[in-house]
């Protein structure tokens, strides 16, 4: 939990499911209060974002882990997305 007491979320944008698992593991062992939401592509991360679809009800995270090598579009992609859109470039 961070200080005002909300559960961090980190948003894993991974198509690999060991490096998914390995993330998961790492964050256990540390203790640490996080909600580790997983998704597998570009598109799938941009629409998360975006709260589009069936994320419509998920929360911007507070931490986004971004493998560049991606299936659909590119974690390139991904960001070129991010600093274009004013709703996420903070």
């Amino acid at each position: 939990m961070n200080s005002s007491g909300k559960r961090f979320t980190v948003l894993l944008i991974e198509d690999n499911p060991g490096d998914v698992r390995l993330t998961q593991e790492a964050f256990q062992e540390t203790g640490a209060d996080v909600s580790l939401e997983v998704v597998m592509d570009g598109i799938e991360a941009v629409q998360y974002l975006r709260k589009e679809g069936k994320y419509a009800e998920k929360s911007l995270p507070d931490l986004i882990l971004l493998d560049l090598n991606l299936p659909k579009w590119e974690g390139r992609d991904v960001l070129r997305n991010i600093k274009t859109d004013e709703q996420l470039r903070h």
